[in-house]
């Protein structure tokens, strides 16, 4: 939410709506995050990893820019827990070797 990825909640009567993102924080990481998953959207199907299934299945439902800021949030959170824990990117089934 600090970055303003989220989307903008309409709730009446035990009702949640869903709106368009926030845009609130930094306008510049923001545009940055976008930019970079929207590049990734291209080589999606590419991908033979969880992610990139994930992502193909999005973008069959959804429209292509909404998935943009869907993989632009997600990419947010990884950024996020990286920096929290002070550990390096390591994807899922890729082992690291010490040499």
């Amino acid at each position: 939410a600090w970055l303003g990825l989220v989307p903008r909640q309409h709730s009446t009567g035990g009702k949640t709506r869903l709106g368009r993102i926030t845009k609130t924080g930094n306008r510049q990481i923001r545009t940055l995050l976008v930019l970079g998953a929207t590049a990734m959207l291209h080589r999606a199907h590419k991908w033979d990893s969880a992610a990139g299934q994930w992502l193909c299945e999005l973008m069959a439902r959804r429209p292509r820019r909404l998935a943009a800021v869907a993989l632009a949030n997600k990419m947010a959170r990884i950024i996020w827990a990286l920096l929290s824990r002070k550990e390096i990117y390591r994807p899922a089934g890729v082992s690291v070797s010490a040499g």
